[in-house]
């Protein structure tokens, strides 16, 4: 925001580079704060580029971290977005129509074992993929 006007949920703003909710009371300060959520989207490796593209495509900005799942150790990506309360729904959606569970095999990791012990690890079947979405209030978004 620059020293012109700034607009936000039709209410309008001028002045300095400040945050329009700083300069607002009571219910007005709680509607805009109460507007932006952060979705936290945890995915399969696999379909992280589908998600993104997506994203993108429908004007979204996102930051894609890559981590690691704790069960299978295997790579995923964490997508993090900040958008207005009322296209959360449609995030989601984007998230069901681009991350599919599947099945995979995977052999299991073999214990710590005592010499002379003898392990056969037999493979199973998982479900990897799908997605995890975490949607939290913002208090404060700025961007600058």
């Amino acid at each position: 925001m620059r020293d012109s006007e700034a607009c936000h949920g039709g209410l309008r703003f001028h002045g300095p580079a400040v945050s329009p909710a700083t300069r607002l009371t009571g219910r007005d300060r709680q509607l805009i704060l109460g507007l932006v959520k952060l979705v936290v989207i945890v995915v399969h490796n696999e379909d992280s580029r589908a998600l993104i593209d997506a994203l993108l495509a429908h004007e979204y900005r996102a930051t894609w971290l890559h981590s690691s799942g704790g069960f299978l150790k295997q790579s995923n990506a964490t997508i993090l977005a900040g958008v207005e309360d009322a296209k959360v729904e449609e995030i989601v959606g984007l998230v069901r129509d681009n991350c599919h569970a599947r099945t995979q095999t995977v052999s299991p990791i073999p214990p710590i074992m005592e010499p002379g012990e003898f392990f056969l690890p037999y493979p199973l079947e998982v479900e990897v993929g799908g997605a995890v979405v975490f949607v939290l209030p913002v208090d404060r978004f700025e961007r600058i």
